[in-house]
C-alpha cells in the first residue's frame, strides 16, 4: 500500500507539472496581446500567418517590457494612433529592423501596422492603431494585427504630434489575461 501511494503522490506530481507547463506555454504562444494603457485596456488579436516576422518581434518586444511606460507621441484624429518608440518623438526604437511583410490585408478600423520610414524595411518597435482613414495604407505597411477590443479606449488617446499631455502604455504582455 505504501509503495503504492508514493507511486501515485510521484504520477501526480509529475502530472501537476507537465500541466502547468502547458499552461505556461499556451500563454506565451497566445495571439494576442493586451496593451494596459493610461485610458484602459486595448486588446489585439495578432496576424501571425500574415506578417510572421513581425508578430515574433513585437511578442519579444512585449515580453521583455519594451512597451511598459512608452508614450503615444503621435495620434492623429480621424486617421492613427502610434507609440512603440522609446524616445518618444517619432525617431526612436529597439535597434532591430524587419523586412516587410506586405500584404493585401485590408486596412480598417482597429488594424494595427508597423511604422516605418521611406524604406520599406525599416520597421522597428514603432506601429500604430488605425481609425477610420488608413484604407490607403494598404500594401504599404506590414499589418500584424487587428484590435478585439478596446477601440472605444484608443479613441479617447490625446491627440497630437506629440500630445501636450500623452497617453501611454502602463504595461504590455502576451494574452488577454496576465498569466502569473
Amino acid at each position: 500500500m505504501k509503495q503504492f501511494f508514493q507511486f501515485n503522490l510521484k504520477t501526480l506530481s509529475i502530472l501537476l507539472f507537465i500541466i502547468m507547463s502547458t499552461k505556461t506555454v499556451k500563454a506565451t504562444k497566445s495571439n494576442f496581446i493586451t496593451l494596459k494603457t493610461s485610458k484602459g485596456s486595448i486588446i489585439i488579436k495578432t496576424l501571425p500567418k500574415i506578417a510572421p516576422n513581425h508578430v515574433k518581434r513585437i511578442k519579444e518586444l512585449v515580453s521583455s517590457g519594451f512597451y511598459n511606460g512608452i508614450i503615444f507621441h503621435r495620434v492623429i484624429e480621424g486617421f492613427m494612433a502610434q507609440t512603440g518608440d522609446p524616445l518618444g518623438n517619432g525617431t526612436g526604437g529597439s535597434g532591430k529592423n524587419l523586412k516587410a511583410e506586405f500584404s493585401d490585408y485590408e486596412y480598417i478600423y482597429g488594424t494595427v501596422g508597423m511604422a516605418r520610414s521611406m524604406n520599406p524595411d525599416s520597421g522597428d518597435s514603432q506601429f500604430f492603431i488605425c481609425f477610420d482613414g488608413c484604407s490607403h495604407l494598404t500594401g504599404q505597411y506590414t499589418a500584424w494585427g487587428q484590435v478585439e477590443t478596446g477601440m472605444d479606449v484608443v479613441e479617447k488617446i490625446e491627440i497630437g504630434e506629440p500630445p501636450l499631455n500623452p497617453d501611454k502604455i502602463v504595461e504590455a504582455f502576451i494574452g488577454k489575461k496576465k498569466v502569473k
